[in-house]
């Protein structure tokens, strides 16, 4: 037996249980829950240092790398209401504590912390 093999015997984690099943891996909380579409976006917002960031659509569309839906552009609800559909794109805002608030006819939106 080398020394180690003979560490890792005496200090190496325990073997697992017999019929344990597999092992459980514990997931890092500080991990987002942000789909991987708008994670750049999440990303950006989570990282900016004012409580107020204004975004042009084309500089959310920049960020993200495609357009944004034509909702987007011309209802507010697209901005201002929690999604639980597959595109989950407010989960972007909302995880990095943030609300939005658009301008439509200015084309820009604005990423508020929230207190």
């Amino acid at each position: 037996m080398t020394f180690f093999e003979w560490a890792w015997t005496r200090w190496g984690p325990p073997p697992p249980a017999a019929g344990s099943g597999p092992a459980v891996v514990a997931t890092d909380p500080a991990t987002p829950h942000v789909g991987a579409r708008y994670m750049a976006l999440y990303t950006y917002l989570q990282h900016r240092y004012a409580s107020n960031v204004v975004l042009t659509f084309e500089q959310v569309e920049s960020l993200v790398g495609f357009s944004l839906p034509p909702r987007a552009r011309t209802e507010r609800d697209w901005w201002t209401t929690l999604t639980r559909d597959t595109d989950r794109h407010s989960d972007a805002w909302t995880v990095a504590q943030r609300t939005a608030t658009p301008n439509l006819s200015a084309r820009t939106v604005a990423f508020e912390r929230l207190p």
